[in-house]
């Protein structure tokens, strides 16, 4: 199965407005907050201006109207002094819009130039009149609500007594913006339209170097400050993505692996079987040459019996170890692994026996927290392949001590030993440093696999010692009480 590498490179950016997928386009987020800026900063200057220029009239308006209010109070107190009455002299003058009111010292109101004097009320409670009043001069200004005006009064006492209050009356700071409306509205829109262009622009300009982001190496580099962090992820996603792809074709090969090698492994023993016993079916096997048959389709069927255990042994390993779940072997155990190395060794002792080949056990009672069965199981692997790998007259020591406070078992045997170049893969499945003798043995190729999963299992490492010609010591240590 060819498994390409998988990599990616940013293609499509939603500055080009083409509704991409996911997520908002750049550009309209830009132009919304470039617009929703330039608009209220528009606004404001709009109020700000608005504001600073009625100010200014009212100002403007308030000390010309002070001036005039002197002026016609001088005049008033010198034609006082002649016998005309101050409010004929008012009558006469031309004032343009500016009202003059006539205020008694009582706060009556004895002339106004707009209404009739009867109809006002009394005027002395007025602020400015109030002041003018007491202080000489005083002046106000009030809000109309309703006609939007601002009006400006200046008072000042005259000889007599009585007050002269002049008003006049400016555009308030609500109509000088209605009056500025159409042109606040036709610079937002010029600074709506600029926004759409700048912001469709700089979209562009910053997508750019993000879509030049190549992360199919892993090395990418960054355009931007504020993307190390995402850029810094996308390479480390990169580099674990290359190394799962990396353990699939791995898992890939050895699954093909161990598929010919199952198939192989069963065809043999399954021709075996089938020929001889389509020679004892037909007849042409001589009485003498019977039982010869009959044993070697018993041995093909222990090494088929022996073959389908391993592989359903190393299958709930690989299925144990792939979910994280170890209850398929049950609950673990206080093992005691010398108890479990003796046992072993009893039920091996005849097949070490007709290899002629002596089988030794010694040791403490150490104890393991694990499997009966897997350590069963790594124990007699570890001496089944000593024994089938052994001379003829060797030898097998195994060995149950506690190293270093740590449980450990090892198996030393006196066989053929294995090459340096050989011994990292004796551990994979169905590799055999002597094919010939193994399968002439009833060797599965399982065993050593069987026993670095049961390791695993429990947390146990593995060392392998051997020298060619004089054997090979397998040492698996498993964790002590504090591991």
């Amino acid at each position: 199965m060819a498994v390409g590498m998988v990599g990616f490179r940013l293609t499509r950016t939603s500055a080009e407005g083409d509704g991409a997928h996911g997520g908002a386009s750049l550009s309209r987020r830009i132009f919304l907050a470039l617009a929703g800026v330039c608009v209220a900063a528009c606004l404001l200057v709009s109020l700000a201006s608005a504001y600073i220029y009625q100010r200014s009239v009212v100002e403007d308006a308030s000390a010309g109207l002070r001036r005039e209010c002197e002026a016609v109070s001088s005049t008033l107190n010198e034609t006082a002094r002649s016998g005309r009455s101050e409010s004929a002299v008012l009558r006469g003058l031309d004032l343009g819009e500016v009202r003059a009111t006539l205020v008694a010292k009582d706060g009556t109101v004895l002339y106004d130039s707009l209404v009739s004097a009867s109809s006002l009320p009394n005027h002395r409670s007025r602020p400015e009149v109030a002041a003018a009043l007491r202080d000489g001069s005083g002046s106000s200004e009030r809000d109309s609500a309703t006609v939007g005006y601002v009006s400006i009064y200046q008072a000042q006492r005259l000889d007599s007594g009585s007050v002269l209050r002049l008003s006049e009356d400016r555009d308030g700071i609500m109509r000088v913006i209605a009056n500025d409306l159409w042109f606040v509205i036709g610079t937002v829109v010029v600074v709506v339209g600029v926004s759409w262009v700048v912001s469709r622009s700089l979209a562009r300009r910053f997508v750019q170097p993000i879509l030049a982001i190549d992360t199919a190496s892993g090395n990418a580099v960054s355009p931007y400050e504020e993307l190390d962090p995402l850029v810094r992820r996308l390479n480390e996603q990169q580099v674990e993505l290359k190394a799962r792809m990396d353990r699939i074709v791995d898992a890939d090969v050895m699954r093909q692996e161990f598929t010919a090698n199952v198939t192989h492994e069963l065809k043999t023993p399954i021709a075996s079987i089938s020929g001889a016993s389509e020679l004892l079916r037909d007849g042409f096997v001589r009485p003498e040459d019977v039982r010869d048959f009959a044993g070697r389709i018993y041995d093909d069927a222990q090494r088929l019996s022996s073959l389908v255990s391993d592989i359903l042994m190393l299958s709930k390993m690989d299925e144990s170890e792939r979910v994280g779940d170890q209850a398929l072997f049950g609950e673990p155990q206080d093992v005691d692994l010398l108890s479990v190395a003796q046992d072993v060794v009893d039920r091996l002792k005849d097949r070490a026996r007709k290899a002629n080949v002596t089988l030794h056990v010694q040791g403490a009672n150490v104890r393991v927290s694990g499997y009966p069965r897997l350590l069963d199981e790594l124990v007699k692997n570890l001496c089944d392949n000593a024994i089938r790998y052994n001379r003829t007259g060797g030898s097998v020591h195994v060995f149950v001590l506690p190293v270093n406070g740590m449980p450990t078992l090892r198996v030393t045997d006196t066989g053929v030993g294995i090459a340096p170049e050989d011994q990292p893969k004796v551990f994979e499945r169905f590799y055999r440093v002597d094919k010939s003798r193994s399968r002439a043995s009833g060797g599965t190729g399982l065993g050593l696999a069987i026993v670095k999963h049961a390791a695993a299992l429990h947390g146990a490492t593995i060392d392998l010692e051997s020298e060619l010609g004089r054997g090979t010591t397998i040492t698996v240590t498993f964790p002590g009480e504090d591991g």
